[in-house]
This record gives structure tokens, C-alpha cells and sequence, in this order.
């Protein structure tokens, strides 16, 4: 049986990874997470028996150290970190405490025989593009807010213990993905559950800066298939879409897709974090995926059609 560690499992992606590796039985899946943003209620089905979740603090040793020398985990997924912009912007010393995740995730692995460290980086670590679309080898990193320093770190940590101690990794470079169980601090759920309520929705600024929005099912079989073929091993891969749309385009969609009543409103721009252009070079992805990525409307729609968004 392959045993395999989720960080952040109570979060939307890594709960959404569970879900999928739960239901090869050959799998035996620990979710563990602090709650700080994590819900219980993402979690994956009960009838399934082949994981179980534990309440656990990366960033205390003395939390997570026993968890994973009673298991000897064959992988590890670290997706725990502080996420949110404003959560992140609102509690920088937090966010620096997520280096000590690193440490103690990292030095357990190197001990207990994990085979290999994926790590949830994220496009933040690009900061302000300076070219378009961003490769992970040739485009330089520009790193500034604390958030994005810290992903920056991490990335640095995997490829130091990989140097030292022979710690294989797979970094993770994620560009917004969305889906049915991400939480309401993200602009995708954020305007989709205004528009269900007919509410106001507010957009920074003109809505003129462009992201690129990555369904769940298609961020988790690229990740699936780099774990189960052994690819990009001390590599990283951006998964993402490389789709531009605008914020403002976004919300237009939305209030179309829900037959809405809201109104978009315009509020003054984010003083920082706001970056105004997001594109991934996805050649990796492709790769991975082996399909064409879902398109955004359908996307939404299946968030619509779902019964598990905004718990």
C-alpha cells in the first residue's frame, strides 16, 4: 500500500486531491491540517476507509513529527500555508511562520524515507511580470510581498535538501485555480456566491488586470499523472491556464452565467498584491494532462451544477 501525506487537507485542493487518490484502495491517504482555514466539511466521502484526517500544526515539530514517524509516508503533499491575499497583506509575521513548515516537513521527510516532497508553490512567486507567459526556468522571479518571498523560500528549501540530502521534489507553481470547494476569500467563489444573491460585486480598481483560471479536476489529474509516471522530478511545473481574462470580463461572465441582478462595482485599487497580468507558460501541463483544459464557462457551470461550492 502506498501511504501518502496531504498538508492542508482540509483546504480546498489538497481535500480535492484526496478525494481522487482515495479511490485507488492500493492508497492509504493522511489528511492533516490546523483549521486555520482549513473546513472539516471538505473532507473526503466517509465510506471510503482508506484515509483518515488528523488535526496537526506543520509549523510545530513536536505536532507533526510524530504524525509522520508512525507512518513512514511514501509522498508527501505540503500544501499547507496561509493563503487569501487580504488575510496574507493583514498578517504578514503569520505568513513567515510558514518557514518553519518547511523546515520541519522537509527534515521529517529526509529521515522517514519519503520518496518525494511535492510542494504548493504559487504564481505569486513571478510578483509583476516581466514577460509574458511566464516559464519557470527563463522567467526571472520577482518575489516582493511576504506571501510570495515565503513560496519563494520554500522552493529553495526543496532544492536544497534534494542538493544535500538527495530529497527528491516536484514544485507545484499553481495559477489560480477554482472550484466547487474553494472558500469565499478567492475572486472566483467571492463573485459567483454574490451573484447567486443578487448582490453587489466589487472589483479593484478598473477589473482591467488579467488572470488565468485553472479547474480543479484539471490542476489535480496534471498532478496525478506527474506522482503516478514519475515525472518532473526536481523540476517545477506551473499548473494553470494560460487563457487571459480580465477581472472585470469575469464578472460579466458570472452575472450572464447566474442570470444575476448584481451590479459590478468599482472600488480604489488594491494599494499592493493586485497584480495586473498573470499568464503560465503551460507546455509542462500539457504534458500532464494529455487534453485540452476545460474552458472557464464550462468551469463555472459545473460549480453551478454542483452541490458541494461555498460551504
Amino acid at each position: 500500500m502506498t501511504k501518502i501525506l496531504i498538508t492542508g487537507g482540509a483546504g480546498f485542493i489538497g481535500s480535492s486531491l484526496a478525494d481522487k487518490l482515495i479511490q485507488n484502495p492500493d492508497n492509504y491517504v493522511v489528511l492533516v491540517d490546523n483549521l486555520l482555514t482549513g473546513d472539516l466539511r471538505k473532507l473526503p466521502d466517509a465510506t471510503y476507509k482508506n484515509w483518515r484526517f488528523i488535526k496537526c500544526d506543520v509549523n510545530n515539530y513536536n505536532d507533526i513529527a510524530p504524525v509522520m514517524t508512525s507512518f513512514s509516508f511514501d509522498y508527501v503533499f505540503h500544501y499547507a500555508a496561509v493563503v487569501g491575499v487580504k488575510r496574507t497583506l493583514e498578517n504578514p509575521v503569520m505568513v513567515l511562520k510558514d518557514i518553519d513548515g518547511f523546515k520541519n516537513i522537509l527534515d521529517l521527510c529526509k529521515n522517514t524515507g519519503v520518496k518525494r516532497i511535492f510542494f504548493s508553490s504559487s504564481s505569486e512567486v513571478y510578483g509583476e511580470p516581466v514577460e509574458l507567459p511566464q516559464n519557470e526556468h527563463t522567467t526571472p522571479l520577482n518575489s516582493r510581498l511576504p506571501y510570495a518571498v515565503v513560496k519563494n523560500v520554500g522552493e529553495s528549501f526543496c532544492r536544497s535538501y534534494q542538493a544535500e540530502y538527495g530529497l527528491d521534489f516536484t514544485i507545484l507553481r499553481f495559477f489560480n485555480t477554482y472550484g466547487e470547494k474553494q472558500s469565499t476569500d478567492f475572486v472566483m467563489s467571492k463573485f459567483i456566491k454574490a451573484a447567486l444573491n443578487h448582490q453587489d460585486i466589487t472589483v479593484y480598481g478598473d477589473g482591467l488586470q488579467t488572470r488565468t483560471f485553472c479547474y480543479i479536476e484539471d490542476n489535480i489529474e496534471a498532478t496525478l499523472y506527474a506522482l503516478e509516471n514519475e515525472l518532473f522530478i526536481n523540476d517545477v511545473v506551473n499548473i494553470g491556464n494560460d487563457q487571459l481574462t480580465t477581472i472585470l470580463d469575469l464578472a460579466k461572465a458570472i452575472i450572464k452565467l447566474t442570470n444575476s441582478r448584481s451590479q459590478i462595482i468599482h472600488l480604489p485599487p488594491l494599494p499592493e498584491g493586485d497584480m495586473t497580468r498573470r499568464q503560465p507558460d503551460i507546455q509542462k501541463m500539457k504534458q500532464l494532462l494529455h487534453r485540452e483544459l476545460l474552458p472557464l464557462e464550462e468551469g463555472i457551470r459545473k460549480i453551478l451544477n454542483s452541490r458541494l461550492y461555498f460551504l
